[in-house]
């Protein structure tokens, strides 16, 4: 088998025909972190760099595990003097999914059958520069090529959605939404909290003086975006707490804060599980997907968060990170009422969510394994144990997570490959007939998403 050759990652001619019979379906990416700015403007992306790594969290993170300096990172050199960096440095990675990724783009997107290294690196620059600049190659063109049919950005309430908006006058009409993210809103422990809630005011030209006033902005801007087309919110939180919690109690949390009064713990918790479950309660109203990405601890690495800021990279899971108890008073209060995507970090997680994705029924489900959890031993293994404990069937289908245009298609590939390498070593080893493996490969691919997250 050669490198990324037919067989990438198929083991068996069983995956092989599954996998021939998804890779052209349309792709739906109910969740990424698209520049909506960027797509609705319809950039050119100036070099391979820029295109590639120039927002690209893993890409940092391997080269730095092999010594390139910050400065040839997310620095001020020139993006071909970094792009040279990452060339030298690129045949350590082999073995990470990086490595596969980024050969997947320029192999799919420029027809480049080469390996990155030294050697290869000036002539890769010069043949993706051309390719750049061609009609062809901008972000909406981009979007076409890799068969994106419906895809979901990351925005906050305050958001004017002006972007997408502008997206619905161009080729991309009706392929782009946004989804409801109000981490900030809930995030009463941070110390640009009170400044967030001041924009939330301004937003919505009010004044806060209690919680529910708080509340009613977040339902002002869940109801704007649902006018913008809008079928789900996204919670990323490191612990997903759900505390069936006073109105009474969340508003002396959020009066306190408001005052700059420090808060206790259990306040912070207190607050977080109240305005949690009361989006849960608009999403509920609204019939949207309610998603929880859960378990990234962020900015573990001082020295980056001081010198580039939070979010670059210094972010990991922890294995004891609890999820059950505080999760399960939410579920609860909304069993079989709002549809829920569970998405984990932490292979360890693994186990305990496709139980609990068992226990409640249809309307709880497993998303694929997301962030550092989303390369082909990640998938391999989800996949498998939840084919053992829960229903494949329900799986809630692939999202890229993906800040960068390119790697929609490389995402999905991967996840798709893999996907029809574990059901087709099910088929041969008799645990499965062939005509049922189909129709669940295809579901997965692009029936199961599509329905699930309404994006017809």
């Amino acid at each position: 088998m050669a490198f990324l050759d037919d067989r990438y990652l198929l083991s068996g001619d069983t995956a092989v025909g599954l996998y021939e019979g998804v890779q052209a379906l349309p792709i739906i990416d109910a969740h990424n972190h698209a520049d909506v700015r960027a797509l609705a403007e319809d950039r050119h992306f100036s070099d391979i760099w820029e295109a590639e790594a120039a927002t690209d969290h893993y890409v940092w993170e391997c080269l730095r595990k092999r010594g390139v300096p910050e400065r040839l990172l997310t620095g001020a050199a020139d993006n071909r003097d970094k792009w040279q960096a990452l060339a030298e440095a690129f045949p350590d990675l082999v073995g990470n999914p990086t490595y596969e990724w980024v050969h997947l783009d320029l192999k799919r997107r420029f027809g480049i059958e080469a390996t990155i290294d030294r050697d290869s690196a000036a002539a890769i620059w010069e043949r993706t520069r051309a390719a750049l600049a061609e009609p062809g190659m901008s972000q909406q063109a981009l979007i076409r090529a890799m068969g994106v049919e419906a895809m979901c950005s990351t925005d906050d309430p305050v958001d004017s959605l002006e972007h997408h908006q502008r997206l619905q006058s161009s080729p991309l009409a009706g392929v782009v939404r946004p989804t409801f993210r109000p981490d900030r809103a809930m995030a009463i422990f941070k110390p640009d909290w009170r400044d967030y809630v001041g924009r939330l005011e301004q937003r919505v030209n009010g004044r806060f003086e209690h919680v529910r006033d708080l509340v009613a902005a977040l339902q002002v801007t869940h109801d704007y975006f649902a006018e913008n087309r809008c079928v789900a919110s996204d919670h990323g939180v490191e612990v997903p707490y759900g505390y069936q919690v006073s109105e009474a109690d969340a508003d002396a949390a959020f009066c306190k804060a408001r005052r700059a009064q420090a808060l206790s713990p259990a306040e912070c918790v207190g607050f977080m599980s109240y305005i949690l479950n009361e989006v849960a309660e608009m999403d509920a109203a609204k019939g949207w997907v309610f998603q929880l990405h859960m378990g990234a601890v962020r900015d573990v690495r001082e020295r980056l968060r001081q010198d580039l800021g939070p979010d670059t990279g210094g972010d990991v899971s922890d294995h004891a990170t609890e999820l059950l108890r505080p999760l399960n008073p939410l579920l609860n209060r909304f069993d079989d009422r709002l549809q829920i995507v569970l998405y984990h970090l932490n292979p360890i997680h693994t186990g305990t969510l496709a139980q609990l994705t068992r226990a409640y029924g249809a309307k709880v489900n497993l998303g694929v394994a997301w962030w550092l959890n989303d390369s082909w031993i990640g998938m391999k293994r989800q996949l498998e144990y939840i084919g053992s404990v829960d229903a494949l069937m329900n799986l809630a289908g692939m999202v890229s997570d993906s800040r960068k245009v390119m790697s929609y298609g490389s995402r999905h590939e991967m996840f798709r490959r893999t996907l029809a390498d574990v059901v087709g070593a099910m088929v041969d080893r008799g645990q499965m007939p062939l005509r049922l493996a189909e129709r669940l490969v295809t579901h997965l691919c692009y029936e199961r998403p599509k329905t699930l997250f309404g994006l017809v």
